[in-house]
């Protein structure tokens, strides 16, 4: 009851606030232009009786009159235009008082037809007791946050909301929460490749020391873990070791299906570090899991040869002689990156569009035009 007594005199004080400037003004009823016509018109009469009583001329007396009436015509049109206007603002006046009253009147009456008015308000606690379906995620999120407030050591429940959290961009909440369901429900691969992607997603991209920790911990239980080995791959690319991020992402790419949803991503990723996507043997990869870093680097150079003979034979892959350009400038062979530019130029001498990208990749890395 209260609330729609607050909705009436809020109404009642807009549309006071809207009629107030157009009300019309109070007065004696008479215009200035008809107070100046009566004026005229004795003045009129007092030019008739000095003209009678001889104190001016006849023809003194006709100019005398015919400026008075001048006078009186002007007025009197003045009047008119100020009549019509008022009649006007009187229209306008009318058109707003409909308005703002029967506006407020016909839409409260089609809620009172269509509206539920007599149903009662739900607090929060009854949308919290709301079925699933019927809540959205900010309202589940909170039941759960309540749920382990009262039961904090329910790991099932932190690996419920973690990846909510996850999606809701509360990375910090979602790193808490993954350590707490590794603390109470023990480490493995999917745990610990969460809190390692959140802590990644908390600094923005940046593979820290704490999200490395997280991968490492998921690809000692799960060796063949693709996240962990992609991510691993990163931290090596990050600190400036292409060659080891080469290594991890080519011995990924052996394991990882042509149809994988992430199969892209890591095509991406051997690019940047300019290792060919057909990736090694499965003989290099098991040989790569025990090798020492100059032997991954011989592995690579190994790769790089066998893109360089393949582009020998077959050189119309753009994308091909572009990763070898970087291949090579990653492995500090700076001739053989400029070698391979030059033959890429000959291989697209009458593609402009090739020709432009080799020459952008060239000046990227410093190989001259």
């Amino acid at each position: 009851m209260l609330l729609w007594l607050a909705i009436s005199l809020m109404t009642g004080a807009a549309i006071m606030a809207v009629l107030w400037p157009l009300r019309p003004r109070v007065g004696d009823g008479v215009s200035d232009g008809q107070a100046d016509l009566a004026v005229y018109r004795d003045q009129l009469a007092e030019i008739d009786r000095d003209r009678d009583a001889g104190l001016i001329g006849a023809s003194e007396s006709e100019a005398a009159r015919t400026e008075v009436a001048r006078r009186m015509l002007r007025v009197a049109q003045a009047d008119a235009a100020n009549r019509i206007a008022t009649s006007s603002d009187r229209r306008r006046r009318l058109a707003a008082a409909v308005a703002l009253v029967g506006v407020p009147l016909f839409a409260g009456g089609l809620y009172f037809a269509l509206g539920s008015p007599e149903q009662g308000g739900q607090p929060l606690a009854a949308r919290l007791d709301a079925r699933p379906e019927q809540a959205d995620v900010a309202i589940l999120v909170r039941r759960v946050e309540d749920h382990l407030n009262a039961n904090p050591d329910d790991g099932r429940g932190y690996e419920v909301i973690a990846p909510i959290y996850m999606r809701i961009g509360r990375f910090e909440d979602a790193a808490r929460a993954w350590e707490n369901a590794i603390r109470l429900n023990g480490s493995d691969a999917r745990r610990q490749n969460g809190l390692g992607e959140a802590l990644l997603a908390q600094s923005g991209g940046v593979v820290t020391a704490e999200a490395k920790a997280a991968f490492l911990a998921a690809q000692a239980d799960d060796p063949k873990d693709p996240k962990a080995r992609y991510f691993l791959g990163l931290a090596a690319e990050q600190d400036g070791r292409p060659q080891e991020a080469a290594s991890i992402w080519s011995a990924l790419a052996a394991d990882t299906p042509a149809d994988a949803p992430w199969r892209p991503m890591l095509d991406a990723a051997l690019a940047r570090v300019g290792a060919p996507t057909s990736g090694p043997s499965a003989a290099d990869v098991a040989a790569a899991q025990q090798m020492s870093a100059e032997d991954r680097n011989a592995m690579v150079r190994g790769m790089v040869d066998r893109l360089s003979q393949r582009l020998a034979e077959n050189g119309d892959d753009l994308d091909g002689w572009l990763r070898l350009m970087r291949a090579w400038n990653v492995l500090g062979e700076g001739g053989k990156a400029r070698d391979a530019a030059a033959k890429a130029r000959v291989q697209f001498a009458a593609d402009t569009q090739a020709l432009g990208r080799i020459d952008a990749l060239a000046r990227e890395l410093g190989l001259g035009s």
